[in-house]
């Protein structure tokens, strides 16, 4: 049984996915985004979200027919937060009809993959290692196979650096359900990049650590009010909390 270490008291924390990722590339980025400090809501990135909907119905219900396309994408917009995020981004209708284009090409390259042992979309975990502490996480698809479950996560982009997302959600799948998943994979529709690995209790177990220092960290700072280190790198151009930030500067003049 794979256990999670004694954690220091503090405040209490849920800690995602995504939010680990901004740690392991910035502390600070990590700690705005637990202060409730965001960057803006971009195009690609509702663009993205709206393909994700779209290709959990695809595999929930069936192919979309190309005459239904555009209202598939409408509904999937209004049951979902996406529906907010026309009006922050000042989307018009042209500009929607062109985004709900390019959704449709990345579904022509999903609808081509492979969907056998297909068991379910967007599958959200919560787990509880300690009292105020939850870590949360959505696959964006899991498949039953042979050798075990297969945990896809679906990217519109190119695939970037994947490896540190696939592991929080191995060891959110092997905290959850006991058992290690058979494989955790990241694939980029836009490109047919593939990233794979098979994850193993070792692996787990380092996350966990990662995950526990994270945690310790940021309630010691939150405690004490000091800072926590800032990391420069790609990221910091988009970063909400870059102004006065020396690192990120450097970060930003290097990448031009």
């Amino acid at each position: 049984m794979i256990e999670f270490p004694e954690l220091q008291p503090g405040e209490d924390v849920r800690v995602s996915a995504s939010a680990f990722v901004l740690y392991t590339e910035c502390p600070e980025r990590a700690a705005a985004h637990f202060r409730g400090i965001y960057g803006p809501d971009t195009r690609a990135s509702f663009s993205g979200g709206l393909a994700h909907r779209v290709f959990a119905r695809h595999l929930d219900h069936g192919e979309i027919k190309p005459d239904e396309f555009e209202q598939a994408c409408r509904e999937e917009i209004g049951a979902s937060n996406l529906n907010y995020k026309v009006a922050a981004l000042g989307l018009k209708p042209s500009a929607l009809g062109r985004v709900i284009e390019e959704v449709g090409l990345l579904y022509e390259r999903f609808k081509k993959l492979p969907d056998e042992g297909y068991e379910a979309s967007e599958v959200s975990f919560e787990f509880e290692p300690a009292p105020g502490v939850t870590l949360i996480g959505r696959i964006d698809a899991v498949f039953d196979e042979e050798s075990g479950h297969r945990l896809v996560d679906w990217k519109t982009g190119a695939l970037g650096e994947a490896a540190v997302q696939l592991g929080f959600y191995s060891m959110l799948w092997a905290l959850d359900r006991g058992e290690l998943p058979g494989r955790v994979e990241a694939m980029s529709v836009a490109t047919g990049e593939r990233f794979a690995e098979v994850p193993t209790r070792r692996g787990v177990e380092e996350t966990i650590g990662r995950v526990a220092g994270m945690i310790n960290a940021l309630r010691a700072s939150w405690a004490t009010r000091a800072g926590v280190p800032r990391r420069g790198g790609p990221w910091c151009r988009y970063c909400p909390v870059l102004d006065g930030c020396h690192e990120g500067a450097a970060a930003v003049e290097v990448s031009g």
